[in-house]
């Protein structure tokens, strides 16, 4: 277990057309989100659907395959770790934000447009 620091894993559905974008450094990052979703039976024995939204961000050669095969609603599994950070807004607001660094994709079925925007 001493190899088990910071890995997450989930399997969800892309709930946005991935935003890519190409550095000048000659880098790509695509950025998206995915909802997970947990069902439940409530104190009434009615099924209560719980979703989840995970905002993750991939690079490189896997910033690729997002590009080429990843599209709003195709069911997918990422691999990755949590990262956070911080920012200013123009207002001078500091926001936090808590992102996925996907180093894994996997295509799942789920979605007959085969990834197409």
């Amino acid at each position: 277990m001493s190899t088990l620091r910071n890995k997450v894993q989930l399997i969800g559905n892309v709930g946005n057309a991935p935003e890519i974008k190409n550095l000048e450094s000659g880098k790509k990052v695509a950025s998206f989100s995915i909802a997970t979703n947990e069902f439940y039976k409530n104190s009434n024995g009615e099924k209560v659907q719980n979703t989840q939204w995970h905002n993750i961000v991939a690079w490189g050669k896997t910033a690729e395959i997002v590009e080429n095969y990843v599209g709003k609603g195709k069911e997918i599994a990422i691999e990755g770790k949590l990262t956070s950070r911080t920012y200013k807004t123009e207002e001078g607001e500091k926001r936090y934000v808590t992102e996925i660094l996907a180093s894994e994709i996997l295509l799942l079925g789920g979605n007959a447009n085969n990834g197409s925007n």
